[in-house]
């Protein structure tokens, strides 16, 4: 099985490539293409999965897939936020994202691995991973939306320190030789950044994913369907990610309820397919709230002074 994942993940990022290459801006239509393969082909997985492992398993991979695919939608924020601060042409963000989603594979690969045999040798630490993931929830509901200084990153900063900077960026490469010496570019900071920003999500996407199941086939194979997703998600929805206003009590009631899941384990069973209907439900109505309001909002800022000024009604 962990043959068959690889052979999928290896082919579906090797046409990925030979698709972008020539580093040409990626178009919405062709993202929107991708982003319904990636989910295709997750939902082919999980119908394998419970070919060979039964019903359960494959309940408890959709809802980890899901899980991660909602928790992972914070990430679009940071990419858009990264991208406009380094000044990155979108052209390139493509490049960025390949790479960073290839380090994810290793990062995250190393944490599922660690908490697997953590899990094995110490069991309690499952209660410890539950209060975790609620007071993470608690803390995402009222969070305040502050801009990072992104100079300031402890491995932008480390970066700087110990390679050679070039002053600007160098079409698409992430080292140059200039004078025989071999120099790092911008581009290699902004791949850094984007690295340490999913290592630190997945802080909490993937306790949340051992909540749901400590199979680490299971745990692995839904969180890099979900990220190899996620780059074509990104570019579906860059124009409007910020918008989602309302995204963070989704993720905030996600937390907490499979924390608590987690915590209530010997004295109440929810169901899989329970927490896979909330997950699906609480994140499909934020965003429509979120895009409700936004365009409610955009219609009263657009009508109400120009009305006051003319006299016309608004929407005249």
């Amino acid at each position: 099985m962990w043959a068959v994942f690889a052979g999928v993940v290896t082919v579906s990022l090797v046409v990925d490539l030979v698709l972008h290459r020539g580093h040409r801006r990626a178009s919405r239509r062709a993202a929107i293409v991708w982003s319904v393969t990636w989910i295709a082909t997750a939902l082919a997985f999980a119908a394998w999965i419970g070919i060979r492992l039964g019903h359960g398993p494959a309940e408890d991979f959709l809802t980890a897939y899901l899980v991660e695919k909602a928790l992972s939608l914070d990430n679009l924020f940071m990419f858009l936020l990264v991208f406009g601060r380094m000044r990155i042409a979108p052209e390139e963000q493509h490049r960025v994202l390949f790479w960073g989603i290839l380090g994810a594979l290793v990062l995250r690969g190393a944490f599922i691995g660690t908490g697997a045999i953590v899990l094995h040798e110490w069991h309690w630490v499952l209660y410890v991973f539950g209060a975790l993931l609620v007071v993470t929830g608690v803390r995402v509901a009222f969070r305040k939306e502050e801009t990072p200084d992104l100079a300031r990153n402890p491995v932008v900063r480390l970066a700087r320190r110990l390679l050679r900077i070039t002053d600007g960026y160098r079409d698409h490469h992430f080292f140059v030789r200039q004078e025989g010496l071999l120099y790092a570019t911008p581009l290699l900071l902004v791949l850094l950044t984007i690295e340490v920003t999913d290592v630190l999500f997945a802080m909490d996407s993937i306790p949340a994913v051992f909540a749901i199941t400590q199979n680490p086939f299971l745990v692995y194979t839904s969180n890099i369907f979900a990220i190899l997703g996620l780059r074509s998600m990104y570019f579906v929805l860059a124009d409007f990610v910020n918008r989602f206003t309302y995204l963070k009590y989704a993720l905030s009631l996600i937390l907490v309820f499979i924390g608590g899941k987690l915590l209530l384990a010997r004295v109440i069973q929810i169901p899989a397919f329970t927490s896979l209907a909330l997950i699906l439900l609480s994140v499909t109505a934020a965003i429509v709230a979120s895009i409700h309001v936004t365009r409610r909002d955009g219609r009263r800022a657009a009508s109400g002074p120009d009305a006051e000024t003319t006299g016309e009604k608004p929407g005249a």
